[in-house]
């Protein structure tokens, strides 16, 4: 990985420019590999590359999609990924997985799970660990995303680490958030997540096939039921509740329209461009905090004191508050 990055780094900036718009793989995912570098000096070339390739930008279809382990993301994704390119799209899929709290190492195996996908010279798949990142999407989601815009992919898919309460992210960058879950798990409705149903697009039953499609349907009409109790996002759209099947092809083109008609209506009111332009401030803040939570941890200073001070809050005689407050005067913050 560090020779990758580091061969990336040495090619010139007017290459990437020139060469991801014209559909060169090798260097999308050399510019990618730059991007998700903690070094600072590629950072710095990665944010060069982007700024001139900001204009090639922003065109694409963006779907999130989050469901639990279990629930068939890959397998949905693969069958979905592969009808679109049926239809004349070009689809990237940025897949999150899981970093281990304890080794730090994830598997990267979605390649492996969208075999079909992984075939298709209109298909890119990057697999990329969350490193820990809350919101089931890593800390270079939204700049990868930009890097596969650039490079003419008109659908670009966001699968999550899983549905939890901290798997909200990914709404703040797409344009639909679909939450694929199960029927016949038990209690159906106590498995909702408040705080991801009231950003759902689109909530989607999975594995409605075979014996069973019946509890699928039940599921749907449980679900639509309570997303009655809920407030929605907006007047414009009412999430709607499907059954699918990833494995049979069941229902994922009634799902992929579903997802036309949101933009549609979205377009027609003002609100996709308004959530677009959110979205990119919220991009320009969260950058903000990951650049001061670097300067602080690169401050010598508060290297030094850093450790006591955890100590005095650890033990009890410093209050959170307080030590927050000795941080940032140290950082002539306050």
């Amino acid at each position: 990985m560090a020779i990758a990055t580091a061969s990336a780094s040495r090619i010139p900036i007017a290459d990437y420019v020139t060469g991801i718009p014209a559909g060169d793989r090798a260097l999308l995912a050399r510019a990618i590999t730059l991007v998700e570098s903690t070094n600072p000096e590629h950072g710095r070339l990665a944010q060069a590359v982007l700024q001139e390739l900001l204009p090639k930008t922003g065109n694409a279809v963006r779907l999130g999609m989050t469901g639990v382990p279990g629930v068939g993301k890959s397998t949905t994704i693969d069958q979905l990924g592969m009808n679109l390119i049926a239809d004349g799209h070009l689809v990237a899929v940025l897949a999150i997985d899981p970093t281990s709290k304890r080794t730090g190492g994830s598997i990267l195996g979605d390649k492996t799970r969208m075999s079909s996908l992984a075939q298709e010279k209109n298909a890119f798949i990057r697999p990329s660990p969350s490193s820990g990142t809350l919101g089931g999407v890593t800390k270079r989601t939204r700049e990868t995303m930009a890097l596969v815009e650039a490079a003419g992919f008109d659908v670009v898919i966001v699968e999550t680490v899983g549905v939890g309460q901290s798997e909200v992210a990914v709404a703040d960058m797409v344009d639909f958030f679909l939450v694929l879950l199960l029927s016949g798990g038990g209690d159906d409705l106590q498995g909702i997540k408040k705080g991801i149903i009231e950003l759902a697009d689109m909530i989607a039953i999975n594995k409605a096939d075979g014996d069973n499609i019946k509890r699928a349907e039940r599921a749907a009409a449980d679900y639509k039921a309570a997303l009655q109790i809920f407030t929605p996002a907006g007047a414009t759209w009412f999430p709607p509740v499907v059954t699918v099947s990833g494995l049979d092809n069941r229902g994922l083109k009634e799902l992929w329209a579903k997802v036309l008609e949101h933009r549609n209506k979205m377009t027609a009111t003002g609100e996709f461009q308004s959530r677009r332009q959110a979205q990119a401030v919220s991009w320009m803040r969260d950058m903000l905090e990951n650049r001061l939570m670097a300067a602080l941890k690169a401050n010598p200073q508060i290297a030094a004191e850093l450790p006591g001070i955890e100590a005095s809050v650890r033990d009890g005689t410093l209050l959170p508050t307080l030590a927050v407050e000795r941080i940032m005067a140290m950082m002539k913050l306050q």
